[in-house]
């Protein structure tokens, strides 16, 4: 085909592009994954250990150092990010190199499991685990508050099951969680003086208790033609079988327990995590999509569902959102498709200004074309509707028309000079059409850096590079084809064309010739101008708040709350629901949820949860308006400042993309913890000093105190007691025994 003939078959060719584009970005628009933000490849595990009854040195030496040595033989380690040893459990963060993508982790969470279980055989006895975490990315977009007046946990949980059971069965709906529960226990309280008196010891109640709801298999019998089970009776089904068990004392009595224990039902004493929204007790419901599903379809699906579940919600239970995903997506989605519709009005407006009615809606037209090419390939190759792809078709509006104005111009120029329309076509793509790929290919190119980038957020943000890369390209083609059908079908010639002389002599471009004149005249005037405004701009850079990623703009921001180390999680409770009622008094708080003794359910991507401890609570705010969040941040910082000076908070925005709370991180390293903590302390008061800097801290906390009975060895060996005897004791004593459970 000669590039310079616009012939009947470039038209079918030119008309066939414009209904594929066309119909392909309607279809793509419909059946395109739709997400908040992309997806992104959270390249962490976890490793949790228990070792009940260890000081914090004794899991560093016996447990988390072991464990560090096995995972720093793995090839795709980046480094550890942090190893926490706690008294009775050590927790490290590891991190994997950013060359590796999503399709790698799999075999990379399959050797580090056979690392750490050839590892096992070296940590001490009584240890529990090591349990690998490796489930990070899945985020549960559609995060719910389950509360009821006067309902117990117990009530609330059945309830959240019930309505689990129904959702899980949603098309698009990958995994359900429930947060906030709380377990249920049977105390059995006996008195040690009526033990005494009977001659029984609390052994014996705790194995005939640990034996009764023991599941042992009694074997199978033949009874006929059948092969039947056997299955003895006597387990437990309540708490008043409990009391009628028989204990044998030591005259040979048969005595029931309840006669010798209180027995009740109750919660666990000391609770885990508990979870408060408004300032009442709530189970939190956090639902998951599946891959590439279009998030706002699902979200519709389970907002449809949910209204036909009402009637299993009983009356007084509340089911409120607390972060609604799909809503968030469908917002973004129409702000795009209004972002389009400015676009498109703006380049109408002004070509009507400056090239007339005709030339205005035909590059209008091609700018919408385009656009639905763009969607077309985005949909084939995976590209998800998401902050970024939606963010790069938006900073690729202003691109897009470049190539169809400089092809619409030429031919208009040309047909109002009297050139025929298919030679006017053959002639502007003939000698314009490599200059505008090359011209292109640079706007492209442009963005490369962020689209090959390996690290975290070169994969966060690579599709901002593919889908400018899409559209621009897309813009070129629609320009040397679309865009000439267009101007040969809908522009014609004056009537007097032939005498209108050379349209560049006139108008506009005869002043524009006279002020270029001027410019290269004087030139180094120009020249000096230019260097001047340069300068300025990078003065004025200087100003500008650098970031890579923005915040939100949803109108949510957190307080995380640390108490000193070692507070029981009742106290940090107490102070956490005093900070969010005095958040929800401020004006334009819609709502709190506390989260007190770890975090719940990762509802963004870019959120991030902390890691389970007793002096850690998190309050999650809500406004109605974003505007309205920094005089909240301010007071809610004051208040905390005056009245709950113990605290240790951060107060953060929703961030968009990958990110530490940190701006500023030092590290020190060494084999002294009493040389390291002073040159935190150091490192400290340094920080401090700079009015600037605010929430320095370092993640050792502060130190703990623990109380140190002092055991008799001799006195111990005579009376045959061991340490660990002692250590049973006194934890029976305290905390109590588990002893089983009820069937």
């Amino acid at each position: 085909m000669n590039i310079g003939e616009y012939s009947v078959n470039n038209k079918v060719v030119s008309w066939l592009l414009v209904i594929i584009m066309v119909a392909g970005g309607v279809y793509g628009f419909e059946r395109m994954g739709k997400l908040e933000d992309p997806n992104f490849t959270i390249k962490q595990a976890k490793i949790i250990t228990l070792y009940p009854g260890a000081t914090a040195q004794e899991v560093q030496d016996e447990v988390t150092y072991h464990i560090e040595e096995a995972v720093q033989l793995m090839g795709q380690l980046k480094r550890i990010n942090m190893s926490i040893s706690r008294p009775g459990m050590s927790d490290l963060s590891i991190e994997f190199k950013d060359e590796y993508k999503a399709k790698d982790f799999p075999d990379i969470y399959d050797e580090l499991r056979r690392k750490i279980a050839d590892m096992k055989q070296k940590l001490p006895p009584g240890v529990q685990g090591p349990l690998i975490i490796d489930d990070f990315g899945d985020v549960y977009g559609v995060y719910l508050a389950l509360t009821g007046e006067g309902y117990t946990y117990r009530d609330l949980k059945d309830t959240a099951d019930a309505l689990k059971k129904q959702l899980v069965l949603v098309p698009g709906v990958k995994k359900i969680v429930i947060g906030g529960e709380q377990p249920e226990l049977v105390y059995v309280e006996i008195s040690r003086a009526r033990l005494g008196e009977l001659g029984l010891s609390m052994e014996q109640i705790t194995q005939v208790l640990a034996s009764q709801n023991l599941v042992e298999d009694a074997g199978k019998v033949r009874v006929g033609d059948d092969y039947i089970r056997i299955h003895p009776s006597g387990e437990f089904a309540s708490v008043k079988a409990i009391g009628d068990l028989l204990i044998s004392s030591s005259d040979k009595r048969l005595i029931y327990l309840k006669d010798i224990a209180d027995i009740r039902r109750a919660y666990q004493d000391v609770p885990s995590r508990l979870i408060y929204f408004n300032g009442k007790p709530t189970l939190t419901l956090g639902i998951s999509m599946r891959e590439g599903e279009n998030v706002v379809a699902v979200g519709e699906a389970l907002e449809k569902r949910f209204n036909q579940l009402q009637s299993i919600i009983p009356v007084g239970m509340e089911l409120q959102a607390i972060y609604n995903q799909p809503t968030e997506v469908d917002n973004s989605v129409s702000s795009f498709i209004v972002s389009v519709g400015q676009a498109l009005a703006i380049v109408i407006v002004v070509l009507l200004l400056f090239m007339g009615l005709t030339s205005g809606l035909i590059i209008g037209a091609v700018l919408l074309i385009t656009v639905a090419g763009t969607l077309f390939i985005m949909q084939l190759y995976g590209i998800e509707l998401q902050r970024i792809s939606l963010g790069a078709m938006v900073i690729a509006l202003g691109m897009l028309v470049d190539n169809a104005i400089v092809v619409a111009e030429g031919m208009l120029i040309r047909i109002q000079g009297g050139m025929n329309v298919v030679k006017a076509a053959g002639e502007v793509v003939g000698k314009s059409i490599w200059a505008l790929l090359g011209g292109t290919i640079i706007g492209i190119l442009a963005f490369s850096a962020i689209g090959l980038s390996t690290d975290n957020t070169g994969e966060f943000a690579s599709s901002l590079f593919y889908v400018i890369l899409i559209s621009l390209t897309l813009s070129w083609v629609t320009a040397v084809s679309t865009t000439p059908l267009l101007c040969a079908l809908f522009m014609r010639p004056k009537a007097d064309a032939a005498d209108a002389g050379n349209p560049y002599d006139k108008g506009l471009f005869s002043a524009f010739r006279g002020v270029l004149k001027q410019v290269i005249r004087f030139r180094w005037i120009t020249v000096g101008v230019v260097v001047g405004l340069f300068l300025v701009a990078g003065m004025g850079f200087g100003y500008v708040k650098n970031a890579f990623f923005p915040n939100a703009n949803t109108p949510m921001f957190f307080i995380d709350i640390w108490e000193p180390e070692g507070t029981d999680i009742r106290k940090t409770r107490d102070d956490t629901l005093q900070v969010a009622e005095f958040v929800r008094q401020q004006s334009g708080v819609t709502k709190t949820t506390s989260v007190v003794g770890g975090g719940d359910a990762r509802f963004s991507l870019v959120y991030e949860p902390k890691e389970a401890s007793s002096a850690y609570a998190q309050i999650i705010i809500q406004t109605e308006q974003l505007e309205q969040i920094g005089p909240i941040w301010e007071a809610v910082a004051d208040y905390m400042r005056n009245n709950l000076p113990q605290l240790d908070p951060i107060i953060k925005p929703l961030r968009i993309g990958p990110g530490r709370d940190g701006k500023i991180e030092a590290r020190f390293q060494g084999p002294d913890p009493a040389v390291l903590r002073g040159l935190s302390e150091q490192a400290q008061a340094i920080m401090r000093a700079d009015p600037e800097t605010k929430e320095v801290r370092d993640d050792w906390r502060s130190p703990v105190q623990f109380i140190r009975p002092l055991f008799n060895e001799q006195v111990g060996r005579q009376l045959g007691i061991t340490r660990k005897d002692l250590a049973i004791a006194l934890k029976s004593a305290f905390e109590g025994k588990d002893v089983g459970g009820l069937s």
